[in-house]
């Protein structure tokens, strides 16, 4: 029904920059909040940060003031622009968003397949 494509995940030097990039598509209603987790080896899922569709975010304490969010509500589109990057941001980042289908009212939340972020000199 929904699917996540993300985009722009790869290998960066500590202290570099990356851009992730996560195209929602398929039968949209219309998407509301878009998002971005992580998960590192033998850690559970955190969230990183959120963007509302009225544009309102959050961060993870860990990220705030070195990566931002945000969105194309016209394209169904969220990025991740991650700067300062450390070893420690290492993971793979899973995009999140709730949509809905139809005009029923009912929202479902959906997973892109991952990018990895590999962060090492």
């Amino acid at each position: 029904q929904v699917q996540l494509v993300e985009s722009g995940g790869g290998l960066v030097q500590p202290g570099g920059s990356l851009r992730l990039s996560c195209a929602a598509s398929g039968s949209i209603f219309r998407v509301y909040a878009m998002g971005w987790y992580r998960q590192a080896p033998g850690k559970q899922r955190e969230l990183v940060a959120r963007i509302s569709s009225g544009g309102s975010t959050n961060y993870a304490d860990s990220v705030k003031g070195r990566f931002t969010i945000s969105r194309e509500n016209a394209k169904n589109t969220v990025y991740l622009q991650m700067n300062s990057l450390k070893p420690e941001d290492a993971a793979v980042y899973y995009c999140n968003c709730e949509a809905a289908v139809d005009t029923s009212g009912r929202r479902y939340g959906y997973w892109g397949q991952g990018t990895q972020v590999t962060v090492s000199s």
